[in-house]
């Protein structure tokens, strides 16, 4: 007599399809947090448009120091923290 576990099933096929897209979720969920880590800790953002947004405030930095509304020393600063 096979018994109820005699063709190998156990009844939780599906449960283990679940745990891998599950344990896959988890794998690129840890993946994505290290890189966000690293690119924190680098200083550098995880937007893509921080180029665009830091050359139009460079662009505006210049622009205040043309007028003479800053000096040459909070210009420096301040160039410094953009790049």
């Amino acid at each position: 007599m096979m018994g109820y576990y005699g063709y190998g099933y156990n009844g939780f096929g599906s449960f283990m399809f679940i745990g891998m897209i599950l344990m896959v979720a988890f794998w690129a969920a840890v993946i994505f947090g290290i890189i966000a880590l690293m690119r924190w800790a680098s200083g550098k953002p995880l937007n893509i448009e921080y180029k665009e947004h830091a050359s139009k405030a460079l662009e505006i930095l210049k622009e205040r120091y043309a007028k003479g509304d800053i000096d040459k020393k909070e210009f420096d600063e301040k160039k410094k923290d953009l790049s």
